[in-house]
């Protein structure tokens, strides 16, 4: 009985100093695991939660809106239809009363031809017009020339009757001093009654010559001075003539001018007619699929510029946008990786282990702005980074994703003492990858 009781008190004390020995072993295996772990390398993040958008405008979903009022006439697609880019979608109907006129663009094309024959009738008159004032300059030098050599013929006729006069005055002074002469000698009885009136004749025959030649004189002055006044009254007569013509002629001008201005308008019309004409039909901007419809039947009337329905491209260059606080914008820099969850893709993700992670996809922010948004927060656009593998080709716009935008590695310690003592993430600078320095 003592034996035994020694040998269970003996297998006791074992067992207690192997449990013991156990139990050490494994603090310390766990306390070595613990410390380890904490070196272990953490990769510090944001976490934001954004939907999926595109990089480029052309890509997202638009309105296709009515370029002018009208009444719709038919349809040619309805919801869910898928289109190319200039298939019909309707056909609209006039409702103003200035287009109504099935005719418009033939009658102002009409108007527009008038004008144009109207400006080349103008501009025959005004070339007709310059050769009449060339005429009438040329006809003006013809007679100022004839009347200036009829005022030279004239001075050359004055001058041989001066000439004229001046031999009469001789003459009727020598005759007067003969017939004085003659006269005395009468008195004296020296010669007869009968000679001195020959003389006296002789004398009064050369005064009567003499008053001849001053009328002829009197008369060619006033030939010369009528000249005169022929010339100044040719001169005047044909310088109203001209200018007469020339303002007919710019008369002329300013209605080709004006012709013009009328033409350019006319063409404006036309111009605006025959686009307005192609506005009747709406077509697809480019390939996607027709969505809210926001017009039915037949005969609704549309605004100018009123949303008939969205088109969702076919082509897609996705991105996905989110949104960060203030305090994490300067820590975030163009080119830097970024993590996302799609909503309904399944997904594994250890926050501080991105490379562990199963279902997320890869991206680079490709944009930053500059100005806040109206949530309080600044917009990044996230696009994809395919080095990994491709994003969901069945992503659509609008749906959601979560995003972890990956900064510096850090220790596991180093990362719960600045989350213990509240301490920011570390300023991040981004290395670039051998694909951006390619670019």
């Amino acid at each position: 009985m003592n034996n035994s009781n020694l040998e269970i008190k003996s297998l006791g004390a074992i067992y207690s100093l192997q449990n013991g020995y156990s139990l050490k072993k494994i603090l310390c295996i766990v306390l070595i695991i613990v410390i380890v772990f904490l070196f272990f390398p953490w990769t510090q993040n944001i976490r934001s939660n954004g939907k999926i958008t595109t990089l480029e405008q052309q890509y997202r979903p638009q309105k296709i809106n009515s370029p002018i009022p009208g009444k719709i006439s038919k349809w040619y697609v309805k919801e869910g239809d898928f289109v190319k880019k200039g298939d019909t979608i309707l056909v609209l109907t006039e409702i103003k009363d200035d287009y109504l006129d099935p005719d418009l663009i033939l009658q102002t094309k009409n108007q527009l031809d008038a004008k144009k024959m109207g400006i080349v009738y103008y501009q025959k008159k005004v070339l007709s017009m310059q050769r009449q004032i060339k005429n009438l300059n040329q006809s003006k030098l013809y007679k100022i020339e004839q009347l200036k050599n009829k005022f030279i013929q004239l001075n050359n006729k004055l001058k041989a009757e001066n000439a004229e006069l001046e031999a009469n005055e001789n003459e009727l002074s020598l005759l007067k001093n003969q017939y004085e002469r003659q006269l005395k000698m009468y008195d004296e009885g020296l010669v007869s009654q009968t000679q001195l009136q020959q003389r006296n004749i002789q004398y009064q025959n050369s005064i009567a010559k003499k008053i001849i030649s001053e009328n002829k004189i009197a008369q060619t002055l006033q030939e010369i001075n009528i000249n005169k006044i022929e010339i100044s009254g040719t001169e005047q007569e044909y310088l109203e003539k001209i200018n007469k013509t020339d303002g007919d002629n710019f008369q002329s001008l300013n209605q080709i001018t004006t012709s013009q201005g009328e033409i350019a308008k006319l063409q404006n019309q036309l111009n605006n007619y025959t686009i307005r004409n192609g506005m009747y039909i709406l077509t697809a901007p480019q390939d996607g699929q027709i969505v809210q419809a926001n017009k039915s039947g037949i005969g609704e009337i549309l605004k100018e510029g009123e949303a008939i329905s969205t088109i969702v491209p076919n082509k897609m260059d996705y991105a996905v946008e989110l949104f960060i606080q203030p305090f994490n914008l300067p820590l975030i820099q163009k080119n830097q990786r970024v993590r996302f969850v799609f909503d309904g893709y399944p997904a594994i993700v250890f926050s501080g282990w991105p490379a562990g992670s199963y279902g997320t996809f890869s991206g680079r922010v490709s944009a930053i702005e500059n100005t806040i948004s109206e949530n309080g927060m600044y917009r990044l656009l996230v696009s994809e980074e395919s080095i990994e593998k491709k994003w969901p080709s069945k992503l659509r716009i609008g749906a959601g994703a979560n995003g972890i935008i990956l900064l510096n590695d850090v220790s596991i310690w180093y990362e719960l003492w600045r989350n213990i003592n509240g301490f920011p993430v570390d300023f991040y600078e981004p290395k670039n990858t051998p694909k951006d320095e390619k670019k």
